[in-house]
């Protein structure tokens, strides 16, 4: 599928054109450069929540997602201990999959415990900003690169959990890491 125009005549990429969350997301974060502890954990965090649902059920449940993990900083969610674990799994505004809460818990304590700041780290799997082909479809979009195994691979390694490869992927895509706006989208650089 290549690049749909929305209700404001502008092209985007198809999973983009609506509904509004969606828009407002493609439009305002989707591939923008994401730096800083809190804020690549927020979302790596969501990303692993977002395993296998659909991404518009995190986007409107992000706000609740922040509130119940204390704005995703790492150092307070690593003391989360068996009250607030219970207190998470019990929430009905937030995903309640204990295998999630709990790596989000773990992931936190993982962040910590790096050798190198997970800024650093994330980002040290960005391809080069090469001039390349940009997709011109959704099926030309890859779910799984060279880097994202290797970035999997290395978080994996450190402790981190709910880390795949395509799940590391879309975690590239989201925080600008690659860019994989369709050829006609209005946003492709």
């Amino acid at each position: 599928m290549t690049a749909v125009f929305g209700d404001d005549g502008r092209r985007r990429c198809p999973w983009g054109a609506a509904p509004a969350d969606y828009r407002e997301y493609h439009d305002a974060e989707w591939g923008r450069p994401v730096h800083g502890q809190h804020a690549l954990f927020e979302r790596l965090s969501l990303e692993g929540f977002q395993s296998g649902l659909s991404w518009l059920t995190i986007l409107r449940k992000r706000a609740d997602f922040r509130r119940a993990f204390e704005g995703f900083d790492p150092h307070r969610v690593a003391r989360f201990g068996e009250r607030e674990r219970e207190s998470l799994l019990a929430d009905r505004t937030i995903v309640r999959n204990r295998a999630k809460v709990d790596a989000t818990i773990a992931n936190a304590r993982a962040v910590l415990e790096l050798d190198t700041p997970l800024d650093e780290l994330l980002w040290s799997f960005a391809p080069e900003r090469e001039p390349h082909a940009r997709p011109a479809t959704m099926e030309e979009v890859p779910a799984t690169t060279p880097e994202s195994r290797a970035m999997a691979g290395a978080l994996r390694g450190r402790g981190f959990r709910f880390v795949g490869p395509t799940t590391c992927y879309a975690l590239m895509q989201a925080t600008g890491m690659v860019d994989d706006h369709l050829g006609g989208c209005w946003l492709a650089r």
